[in-house]
């Protein structure tokens, strides 16, 4: 069966963050996931889990100015130093709130003279990243972006994914896929999934094209999560789309699985 987690920083925004965690739990989740929680103290964020039963299973390292429409943190060369305060943020968070697995953002190369640059720079600062939270028994991800959304994104197909792992080849570092960008890319997920769900450490969804709940665009949700569950993929499985309306009202798709 599998196990789905929702994205506090896109959906519940009807209420404060602090509130979300017990707006999840009401609607049946157990786990959650937070792009960047740092606007709260860890312990806050702590307290909150215990109370409303779940579990953290995913957030990101801070990434500076990417949506903003800057380059991000992780692949500028300039940024290596902030780079590593970041980490050093996260850290902090990760040895209270224990999350599953924390993602690394690739980021954008505006010049494109200049990628080789940064593309060694991201490699750099995603072992630096997977040293400091492997000996937490945390996994650490990287994904790749859809460039229609992001023009300039590093990473953007599962072939570019899967190289850097193999180049890499390190044990506590994966992938985290998701289905809206690669089809934005117009990848096969289900196909993918099924041929390379080892090496995946975090999925996350939403429909295509719009980034909305399931029903609201083109991707068939009974294959893919059948494919998932059929995959041997053991991990979360994020709810990241923006609803088309209220949260509660784009919920159909998990009641549905519930029952």
């Amino acid at each position: 069966m599998l196990k789905f987690t929702a994205n506090l920083s896109l959906l519940f925004t009807e209420t404060d963050l602090i509130e979300r965690f017990e707006a999840a739990s009401r609607q049946g989740f157990t786990a959650v996931e937070i792009q960047f929680p740092y606007a709260l103290d860890a312990q806050t964020l702590k307290n909150a889990l215990t109370a409303a039963g779940q579990k953290l299973v995913l957030c990101n390292v801070d990434a500076d100015d990417l949506l903003q429409g800057g380059e991000g943190l992780a692949c500028v060369p300039e940024k290596q130093a902030r780079f590593r305060q970041a980490v050093a943020q996260t850290l902090a968070y990760a040895e209270v709130l224990k999350p599953a697995a924390i993602n690394v953002l690739p980021g954008r190369c505006l010049n494109k003279s200049r990628l080789p640059e940064y593309i060694k720079t991201f490699k750099e600062n995603l072992c630096f990243a997977a040293d400091t939270f492997s000996p937490l028994g945390i996994k650490t991800v990287f994904e790749a972006i859809n460039t229609y959304d992001m023009p300039g994104f590093i990473i953007h197909s599962g072939a570019q994914m899967l190289a850097l792992l193999d180049e890499l080849n390190r044990s506590d570092l994966f992938m985290q896929y998701d289905v809206y960008h690669m089809q934005m890319m117009g990848e096969d997920p289900v196909k993918y999934i099924k041929d390379h769900a080892d090496k995946i450490g975090h999925i996350q969804f939403a429909d295509c094209p719009g980034r909305a709940q399931p029903g609201t665009g083109r991707i068939d949700f009974e294959q893919l999560f059948s494919a998932i569950e059929k995959s041997g993929y053991s991990g979360w499985v994020g709810a990241e789309y923006k609803p088309m309306g209220t949260t509660l009202d784009s919920l159909d798709w998990f009641r549905q699985l519930e029952r």
